[in-house]
């Protein structure tokens, strides 16, 4: 099987939805003679800042010298960017090797679930020593909640997402993600949820409230820019000192420096740009946070897309002021919403996104409001960042 019909596979009618459960992966996993159960684990959930977690865990773990896999979701321009073993992606005819096997094992596998498999089975035949994984969708009956311990469970910030799926209150958002909470093992968090910390009493396992200070020489190094980040390196922080007491602040330093993780309040030089894939409303208040103290004397231009079921009428007056230049972009996604459906909602006037669009440094240009978009501009992958 080639790479591209292993994509086609993967992403077709038959695969590519959601339903939350772990009996399918679990047969799968138990035919392939349970790779995860020879893996250490660090497993991170949340809302937002999930993503920039693990990819500062494992930047700082691989400094340290241990062999280190990363699994993370969504992907900007390629699948094979979701599982890495020391920084690398698996390389496209593993993935296609991979997609052949387990979709020849006759138990019929969402997308996510067959990635997730594949990230078992890399990441064992690797032997990674440690592997950092982020939770897809929830916590509690997404497919990366099949391991049986972890080195620690970490939540990030918790806000209202998926709302259909996990609930409609943060509370009910919270004992989701507290699904990931292992016996025996910590949680660390940055909030104080009730329901996390009925979760981490019910499993006997250290509850970790962080503390938001942080090392200035820590944020200083970190490559990563934002505000929101502080709250993340706190946890990151946290973890890294409870669980490996060889890693010393140098180590930390120069992995912060090498932090590398695409389209979160990404300047390109030159161009006068940010790319950002925030793409629900409480992502979306921390890039105009950051626009507003980074940059807040620029004219703004934005071209902004997003999925149909995110509040996108709320994320656009989060976002936008008068003055600024918009341009909505209907893309070609399932489930994006149109151009018309983004105008209808949109407080201020705004013109249609086309690929006749040409960038210009007159104005701050911001790009946002979906991964999926941003993967779909071909012209933004070739910028220099």
């Amino acid at each position: 099987m080639k790479y591209e019909d292993a994509i086609k596979l993967i992403t077709g009618k038959s695969n590519f939805y959601i339903d939350l459960g772990l009996d399918r992966i679990s047969a799968v996993l138990d035919k392939f003679g349970n790779p995860e159960n020879s893996l250490k684990f660090i497993h991170v959930a949340g809302t937002n800042g999930k993503g920039s977690v693990c990819t500062m865990l494992a930047s700082i773990l691989q400094e340290a010298g241990y062999k280190t896999g990363l699994y993370t979701s969504p992907h900007i321009w390629e699948y094979t960017e979701r599982i890495k073993v020391n920084g690398e992606d698996i390389p496209k005819e593993t993935f296609a090797e991979y997609v052949q096997m387990i979709t020849g094992t006759g138990i019929h596998l969402t997308e996510f679930e067959i990635l997730t498999v594949m990230m078992f089975l890399y990441f064992k035949e690797k032997n990674v020593d440690i592997a950092v994984l982020e939770t897809g969708l929830g916590g509690r009956l997404d497919a990366t909640n099949v391991i049986k311990q972890n080195l620690c469970s970490i939540i990030t910030h918790i806000d209202l997402d998926h709302t259909d799926r996990l609930g409609n209150t943060k509370d009910k958002i919270a004992y989701e993600k507290a699904g990931i909470i292992k016996k025996g093992c910590p949680v660390i968090t940055a909030e104080g949820y009730e329901a996390v910390r009925d979760k981490a009493d019910e499993c006997g396992s250290m509850f970790i409230l962080t503390n938001p200070y942080v090392n200035p020489e820590f944020i200083d190094a970190l490559a990563l820019k934002g505000n929101q980040q502080v709250e993340n390196l706190a946890l990151v922080i946290n973890a890294v000192n409870y669980l490996f007491k060889d890693i010393d602040n140098k180590t930390i330093i120069e992995g912060l420096k090498k932090v590398k993780n695409p389209c979160r309040f990404e300047y390109v030089q030159g161009k006068n740009l940010i790319i950002d894939a925030s793409h629900n409303p409480n992502g979306i208040e921390a890039l105009r946070d950051n626009l507003d103290w980074f940059f807040p004397h620029e004219k703004r231009r934005f071209v902004f897309g997003c999925l149909k079921n995110k509040d996108y009428s709320r994320m656009m007056n989060i976002l936008f002021r008068e003055g600024d230049e918009i341009y909505l972009n209907g893309f070609d996604y399932p489930n994006a919403c149109t151009y018309n459906e983004l105008i209808q909602k949109c407080p201020y006037p705004a013109e249609i996104y086309t690929d006749e669009f040409v960038l210009k440094p007159d104005r701050l240009n911001i790009i946002c409001g979906s991964f999926y978009m941003i993967g779909g501009m071909e012209w933004v992958k070739s910028l220099p960042v």
